[in-house]
């Protein structure tokens, strides 16, 4: 039977009026499912059907800088002493976003039912399964707000790391559209009323004049074209990426063997990697058990493969350092050191956090140091290409004086 969206509207068992969404085959499934929740229902209603993929823009999701918050707001709450059913309850009624209101009511819901915390967040998708692991060894240990302190820290630090890369990212994708977009509206409106000018005198015009004018008419013929063309290309590129593992490798190993990207994106996954072993390290967790939550942690194929085979090797015996130094073009020299040094001295918990730190530190400066260069680049292309236009143009204009 096929399942279908549905809006919801009612009141908690304190009468606090509650919202969200439900995918249910019918009406009253969604009303016996609110029913077990103990939530009276005023309205449901279902959900328009779009195309998937305005669907996908209107659906609200968790973001995970709003799991980031919430893990540390839940942390602080139970070091506090106050009971988890309770700390989620003042979490709910603090949150503004939909889409998180209704999973932590959800969570909610479930603890009271009897599930465990790590049961419930199963749940939810946002819940990766190294939170979901950790949250369990913090049940199991009685030390669940230590716990959640720690996963409140490590994915702030991801939550930095990823920032700094953003932010490295914006500034020269800004400038360079802006540049694009005024380039193109230079080509389109400014050049044809030259070259009408220009045409009047009948002269022969310098060979970077007529090239201007000539990227000009392409533009105005075959500009939206080319801009389909593009786009077609990018969606058909984005498709063969999200349904073929073959070519997100080819991306990923590509990836890596750029000049100055390659190096930096190394650096972060080295430092994602180590910074989430030594997170489940010390929180007890086995070896070998870390790494079977540890694929997807650095959003790369190839350290997700080389995490699989590691797992295989410490499994046959193999010591952390051994099985690293095998993926030499993934992992630098240094970490595979720090963690023979960790390995001999018992320390390994702290070596892996100090090697995190020190490549989190690495690509700070990277970024740092790239956002230097890039200004004074940017301005030297932008220079160029406004230069030579002006000089395309007003050259001619220099010479009509021999014309006349």
């Amino acid at each position: 039977m096929t399942e279908h969206h549905y809006q919801w509207r009612g009141h908690d068992r304190q009468g606090r009026p509650v919202k969200g969404q439900m995918l249910a085959s019918h009406k009253d499934d969604v009303q016996a499912r609110l029913r077990q929740q103990r939530i009276r229902s005023t309205r449901i209603q279902r959900s328009v059907t779009l195309p998937n993929w305005l669907h996908l823009k209107r659906q609200q999701r968790v973001k995970p800088r709003d799991v980031t918050r919430l893990t540390r707001q839940l942390a602080t709450l139970l070091h506090a002493g106050v009971p988890l059913l309770q700390a989620l309850l003042i979490l709910r009624r603090g949150e503004s976003e939909d889409a998180t209101q209704a999973m932590l009511l959800d969570l909610q819901t479930q603890v009271e039912a009897g599930a465990a915390l790590h049961q419930a967040l199963q749940r939810h998708r946002v819940f990766d399964a190294l939170y979901c692991n950790l949250v369990a060894v913090g049940e199991m240990a009685g030390m669940l707000d230590l716990m959640l302190e720690r996963l409140a820290i490590h994915l702030e630090k991801t939550e930095a790391l990823r920032a700094t890369l953003r932010s490295a990212l914006i500034y020269p994708c800004a400038v360079l559209t802006v540049a694009a977009l005024v380039l193109v509206m230079i080509l389109i409106f400014v050049v044809p009323a030259f070259q009408t000018t220009f045409a009047a005198f009948g002269a022969e015009l310098p060979w970077l004049t007529r090239m201007v004018i000539g990227l000009s008419e392409s533009v105005q013929h075959h500009g939206l074209s080319a801009i389909a063309v593009i786009v077609a290309a990018g969606l058909w590129l984005q498709r063969q990426m999200a349904h073929h593992a073959t070519w997100r490798l080819k991306a990923h190993r590509a990836v890596l063997r750029l000049p100055i990207a390659g190096p930096l994106a190394r650096h972060a996954c080295t430092a994602r990697w180590t910074r989430t072993l030594a997170t489940l390290f010390a929180a007890g967790v086995p070896l070998t058990e870390a790494l079977a939550s540890m694929p997807d942690v650095t959003g790369n194929l190839l350290f997700q493969s080389a995490t699989t085979t590691i797992q295989s090797q410490l499994m046959q015996g193999a010591s952390l350092s051994q099985a690293l130094a095998d993926y030499s073009d993934l992992f630098p020299p240094m970490a595979v050191q720090m963690c023979a040094i960790g390995e001999e001295s018992g320390a390994l918990e702290h070596m892996l956090a100090k090697t995190a730190e020190h490549y989190e530190r690495e690509v700070d400066h990277t970024v740092m140091r790239l956002s230097t260069l890039l200004e004074p680049f940017i301005m030297v292309v932008l220079g160029l290409l406004i230069g030579g236009l002006v000089m395309a143009l007003y050259l001619p204009i220099f010479q009509l004086g021999q014309v006349i």
